[in-house]
């Protein structure tokens, strides 16, 4: 199925055209905070629901190591065997809710984002079909949670500040969502896609 055959605007081919385009910023990791850091990769996934765009986050269980209970993207740490960090991207998306990697359609990659963590994340946009039959993780993800792209343009919905964390300062995005909050590096990518699509697209 086509992104036009369901949504009245091809927002995905315009997305692709601009992330196919586009110089992607990359992190300096020069120096000796280097060995440190720790490769990532995540997908963002959008689908089309109801006739508009809506992009598909996963809320994180109580069981995991790092950033319980928090709002994501599918993704996860980079491993040798991944053939680069759009297949951790990928290959976590599979493990975390059951989705298939041949069922996502890559549109590109978005600037690499550093979180005051050390993580190096690389996020790949991608189009996947909707419904599906998501198949969550136990030990990973309590829930998945799909909120329309035209939402996050509210007026007040999106907040920040400065947070510090150890020796380290930095601005920090909040999406409101009603019950949900995103915010940190999700927030950082998700506002980064947001801007480079004419407003009137995301609201299609």
């Amino acid at each position: 199925m086509s992104p036009s055959e369901s949504c009245a605007d091809d927002l995905i081919l315009w997305i692709k055209e601009i992330l196919t385009h586009r110089e992607i910023k990359r992190v300096s990791i020069e120096g000796a905070h280097t060995a440190s850091l720790v490769r990532a990769g995540v997908l963002l996934p959008l689908f089309c629901k109801d006739g508009s765009y809506h992009c598909l986050f996963t809320r994180r269980t109580d069981k995991v190591k790092r950033h319980k209970g928090e709002i994501s993207f599918p993704g996860g740490i980079y491993d040798i065997s991944d053939e680069d960090l759009s297949a951790t991207a990928l290959r976590e998306a599979h493990e975390e809710i059951g989705l298939e990697p041949q069922d996502v359609q890559l549109l590109g990659e978005l600037d690499e984002v550093m979180t005051m963590t050390d993580f190096v994340v690389s996020p790949f946009v991608g189009f996947i079909p909707y419904p599906y039959s998501f198949v969550l993780s136990e030990e990973e993800i309590a829930e998945i949670i799909v909120l329309p792209l035209s939402g996050f343009l509210k007026e007040g919905i999106l907040t920040e500040q400065d947070w510090t964390y150890g020796d380290k300062t930095a601005k920090v995005y909040t999406y409101h969502c009603g019950r949900h909050i995103i915010w940190g590096a999700t927030a950082r990518i998700l506002r980064q896609l947001l801007a480079l699509i004419p407003t009137e697209r995301v609201r299609g």
